[in-house]
């Protein structure tokens, strides 16, 4: 059997193209985790997101729920392991089972490096990835800030308007101009300390520092290695504006196609992929 599409990845770029293409009566098959994004359960409070006031991810990620169980959608739980152009269609490996599309939708978020001890755990509890999605939680707060381009400096100078003090620890060299209030450590975040919540960030030269929060703005590596000869920029998939990618029949929407990671430019993707899905198949 050949899929018209297959969706892979769960998370609300994955959800928005489910939804369109069921809408539209393809038949599909959507691979990854039927508790969907494990990102969107553990934030405390979005802000940002039409039509909830402030929900929190779990929320959020349980309204996901309900409409995919409401519209008869079912999610294939697996894990792709890798994808082969197959000339007019995709064959995609996942685990021993083998399954074959003529598009696929990729939506499968992005993988961070260098995961300090006790990110994780904290995740959602003091630690964070988006400034403009929990900055304000830490208004008149002490945080520290772990980022690894220069180009983030922007996401840095927002937090430093609403902390009252922010730790910096660059992974570059020329440093930009930054507020008063943002110490730059000439020490490395060697760990992120805390038990229920975040409560210090450990350096490399084995002292700690007291704060409420930390902001993680990474470079992300994409899954390009899953398909050969996906082009990728900036260790995100490559797409333009109908969300293609450089290869006949594949598209790919979400944080895999670069910043800013947001769940409402996910949704937005996911569904400009679908549609985008149903025009290449009535050529």
């Amino acid at each position: 059997m050949i899929y018209d599409t297959a969706v892979i990845g769960t998370g609300p770029a994955g959800v928005s193209a489910a939804l369109n293409l069921k809408i539209h009566e393809k038949n599909f098959i959507w691979i990854g985790s039927k508790n969907l994004s494990d990102k969107i359960t553990k934030a405390e409070r979005i802000s940002n997101y039409p039509g909830f006031i402030h929900p929190t991810g779990a929320q959020l990620n349980e309204a996901f729920k309900m409409q995919i169980e409401e519209m008869g959608i079912e999610i294939t739980e697996a894990m792709v392991n890798a994808i082969y152009p197959m000339g007019d269609h995709y064959a995609l490996a996942a685990g021993a089972d083998f399954f074959e599309a003529r598009t696929i939708i990729l939506t499968t978020g992005v993988v961070n490096r260098n995961v300090l001890p006790g990110e994780s755990a904290l995740v959602g509890r003091g630690v964070s990835y988006c400034a403009t999605c929990d900055g304000g939680l830490y208004r008149n707060r002490t945080i520290a800030v772990i980022c690894s381009n220069r180009r983030f400096e922007h996401e840095v100078k927002y937090l430093s308007e609403l902390a009252e003090k922010v730790y910096y620890f660059p992974g570059y060299k020329e440093v930009g101009e930054l507020a008063d209030n943002v110490e730059t450590m000439g020490t490395r975040a060697a760990r992120i300390e805390g038990e229920e919540r975040v409560s210090a960030v450990g350096l490399s030269d084995g002292t700690s520092l007291t704060v409420d929060g930390i902001f993680i703005l990474r470079d992300s590596i994409s899954l390009g290695t899953l398909l050969p000869g996906l082009q990728t920029k900036d260790g995100h998939i490559a797409v333009d504006r109908t969300m293609a990618t450089n290869l006949p029949g594949c598209f790919a929407a979400g944080d895999c196609t670069g910043r800013p990671y947001q769940y409402t430019k996910a949704v937005g993707e996911g569904n400009v992929a679908a549609h985008s899905v149903i025009e290449y198949l009535a050529k």
